[in-house]
């Protein structure tokens, strides 16, 4: 289960260059149900994603080079592209009527800057073990938005959209 909040940010971090940064670029295949293809600096993967907004099932396989370009041209609308810095959590807050597990697993905020058509959007995304540790999180101050439930920030529907 891939159980995440999405959120979008105030201003990005002055220290981002400071961070683990991802290259990716995906592609949507089908978007109901989601079927993606990711290339991920030199990693490659397609990925089944099932119903949902805050939790959902996720399958990810591995691809080569040559089958990840094969099916980027089976691909439909905007391919997307985006840099993702990993910002470790080292000590989320949490709601005060929320325990934390003994055994907490380190938190990481993902943050997307998307490319060109998408610029300047970003999206903060924080992953977590199970729902009621993820409705307990209180996110840092640069945040904004949660925009989990709204579906014009999920990737499969940026996807689609159409630029005039």
């Amino acid at each position: 289960m891939e159980i995440e909040r999405k959120f979008t940010i105030t201003a990005l971090p002055e220290d981002l260059e400071k961070h683990t940064c991802l290259i990716i670029e995906q592609a949507y295949l089908n978007t109901d149900p989601v079927l993606r293809i990711r290339r991920q600096n030199d990693e490659y993967f397609l990925t089944y994603k099932g119903k949902g907004l805050l939790a959902r099932e996720e399958y990810n396989l591995p691809l080569n080079k040559e089958a990840y370009e094969h099916l980027l041209t089976k691909a439909d609308g905007n391919i997307i592209s985006k840099k993702r810095y990993l910002f470790p959590i080292s000590s989320p807050e949490f709601k005060k009527d929320y325990m934390p597990p003994k055994d907490m697993p380190s938190l990481t905020i993902e943050l997307d800057v998307f490319e060109p058509p998408f610029a300047p959007l970003c999206i903060a995304e924080v992953e977590f073990p199970d729902e009621e540790m993820a409705n307990a999180f209180l996110p840092p101050h640069w945040f904004l938005e949660d925009v989990t439930y709204n579906k014009e920030y999920h990737n499969s529907n940026l996807s689609r959209k159409k630029f005039i």
